[in-house]
């Protein structure tokens, strides 16, 4: 979480590069604004100076405000930015987030853009930090998955970090799972955990998908580090943690929704992947008040 004030689009807490920000803005900026803001342009002042202020109208966790400055002085280089709540956290209707000035032209052009990525990753945040409340006290971990909007994984994933919840792997490149369709060819769990095992970079943990508790013994003898408990209930997710006793990390995946998160954590379970975090959180409420200076 970072601390309120003044706000660089600085990348460090974004995770992602300074020319990686700038190239996904630059793209939001181009879709929206094609050859210029016709309207600002024929009816405002090119020198009038302006202030804006973003304000939640629900109940948010925030995050975004990295980005959003990113998108005014992308279009204005010196216009200042201020953060008036820290990144991460829960407010409460009718908050001032943040503050930006400079000229009017480049608020008016840049709005929606920024309240774009404000209301998408302050969604995304919002619903991770509910989901995160109902295993609240239990020792699993929420853990998102690869369905996000492509193009803004990094960002989305940054989001759920802002709600409380962990990254799974970013990319393919950066962690191994077997699933279903890799054991069809791979010649089944055994022979994919082995391989796998074999020839992995930096010992990356091996994990592998399993549907009962045999596959999930086969995956344990074959040396996986984590089993992904793919699409099972929680009284089936007990006896795996019960058979599993310790031997191997267990991943539930597949159905996960808010009124049965708590069950399967309450059965001891490590972690919980929750697809929803990305694909499924609905745009928090925020608005962009802005006054003449």
């Amino acid at each position: 979480m970072t601390t309120a004030g003044p706000v660089s689009a600085g990348t460090e807490v974004l995770g992602i590069s300074p020319e990686e920000l700038r190239a996904i803005v630059q793209r939001a900026l181009s879709e929206d604004l094609g050859e210029g803001d016709l309207t600002t342009r024929l009816t405002i002042p090119a020198g009038r100076k302006a202030q804006g202020t973003f304000y939640s109208k629900q109940p948010l966790v925030l995050a975004g405000l990295p980005v959003a400055v990113e998108v005014f002085q992308t279009l204005e280089r010196s216009c200042e930015f201020v953060a008036l709540v820290a990144e991460g956290t829960e407010v409460p209707p009718g908050e001032p987030l943040a503050k930006v000035e400079g000229k009017a032209a480049t608020l008016l052009s840049g709005e929606r853009v920024a309240l774009n990525f404000l209301q998408r990753l302050s969604g995304i945040a919002t619903l991770t930090q509910t989901f995160k409340k109902q295993i609240a006290g239990l020792k699993t971990e929420l853990l998102d998955t690869r369905k996000t909007t492509p193009g803004l994984r990094a960002l989305e994933k940054y989001a759920v970090r802002m709600g409380g919840g962990r990254n799974h792997r970013l990319g393919l490149d950066n962690g191994i799972l077997i699933k279903n369709n890799h054991l069809l060819f791979a010649g089944g769990i055994r022979a994919a955990v082995e391989k796998a095992r074999a020839q992995r970079p930096l010992a990356i943990p091996v994990e592998v998908e399993v549907r009962t508790l045999a596959e999930l013994e086969e995956a344990i003898s074959s040396g996986a580090d984590i089993a992904l408990l793919d699409n099972m209930t929680p009284d089936l997710v007990a006896r795996c943690v019960e058979g599993a006793a310790g031997r191997v990390r267990l991943e539930v995946s597949g159905g996960v929704n808010q009124d049965n998160i708590r069950a399967y954590a309450e059965t001891g379970v490590d972690r919980v992947s929750v697809g929803a975090l990305t694909h499924s959180a609905p745009a928090a409420d925020i608005n962009f008040l802005i006054e003449p200076l």
